[in-house]
């Protein structure tokens, strides 16, 4: 039937272009964003995902922040336990040139003197922002250091900062107020054998940082030194150089650590993005070739439309 009043199919025409319309603005939406789900009434379940882990990335971006400090405090403190090794390693070999015979004791104690002297420099320079690993001039002992190391989300939606730690008085070579809590401070005894099975022993300590230790002498040689106190010397001069490996392998362990789990972070930074992208990020390609479906539609519809709004001068014509 066909009626003057009611246009059935320029009503099906403008809803089927309504339709075609509603689909290309929300193509172009895309398009122009770069995401197929940019709020809420787009995808809820999928907004609320990429919005927590967008911000969980962000606080893995203060992390790495954190580890790129860690580092530098670990690399600091390492670069001056390694130089003051090898002034310690020095100094054991004046000792041993010492105990030859006719050598000018007196001249190697000034060496000594100097290189004692670097120690101290060396312990105080080894500071990065305020924080000093190598030397302590507070009443409290040096204790552990806290660096922030991950940012983690359990299962139940719980998060955590994980932090990683450096007991820095394993450390600390000079102690200003405790003598025992420094490796160059404190005192070590050392025991030889002399002739037959008989021995000695003695204790030395490297440094007089203002408290010196309550046992035992300075590191240190006269004209009247004995070969028995230098071989002694030496022994307490490689127990501490013993003791300050160890604390710089634990460092240079720390610091690898530090190095990995920053390398980890970026990693799982970049997977999280390619995770969330996954999810609201637009197939450009998809969306170009929707985008040209639907603006042939749109032509097509508006072709429609008009064809069906001609309908009623049709009719006009049958009365004439």
């Amino acid at each position: 039937m066909t009626s003057m009043m009611t246009n059935a199919a320029a009503k099906s025409a403008l809803d089927t272009l309504r339709t075609i319309n509603k689909s290309l603005d929300s193509t172009q939406s895309r398009i122009s964003s770069g995401y197929k789900v940019a709020d809420a009434s787009d995808n809820a379940a999928y907004w609320s995902i990429a919005t927590t882990m967008r911000s969980d990335n962000k606080a893995l971006s203060g992390v790495s922040d954190a580890l790129g400090l860690a580092s530098a405090k670990t690399d600091t403190a390492t670069v001056g336990l390694e130089a003051a090794i090898d002034v310690v390693s020095e100094i054991k070999s004046k000792l041993v040139a010492a105990r030859e015979p006719g050598v000018d004791k007196d001249k190697i104690n000034k060496e000594l003197t100097e290189l004692k002297s670097q120690l101290t420099s060396i312990s105080q320079s080894a500071s990065f922002n305020g924080e000093n690993w190598l030397y302590n001039n507070s009443t409290t002992a040096a204790g552990t250091k806290e660096m922030v190391g991950s940012f983690t989300r359990s299962a139940t939606g719980a998060v955590s900062v994980e932090t990683l730690n450096f007991n820095t008085a394993n450390s600390t070579l000079i102690d200003t107020t405790a003598a025992s809590r420094g490796l160059l401070t404190k005192a070590y005894t050392a025991t030889i054998s002399t002739t037959g099975t008989s021995s000695t022993s003695g204790t030395f300590y490297m440094i007089n940082a203002g408290t010196a230790a309550t046992a035992g002498s300075e590191v240190s040689l006269t004209s009247t030194t004995t070969d028995n106190n230098i071989e002694i010397m030496i022994g307490a001069v490689d127990a501490m150089l013993k003791d300050m490996t160890d604390a710089a392998a634990t460092l240079g362990a720390t610091n690898k650590r530090i190095e990995m789990q920053n390398e980890f972070m970026k990693d799982l930074q970049d997977v999280i993005d390619t995770g969330v992208g996954r999810l609201v990020d637009a197939d450009m390609n998809e969306e170009s070739t929707k985008l040209k479906a639907l603006q042939t539609q749109q032509q097509l519809g508006i072709q429609a439309l008009s064809i069906a709004n001609s309908n009623s001068d049709n009719i006009l014509q049958l009365f004439r």
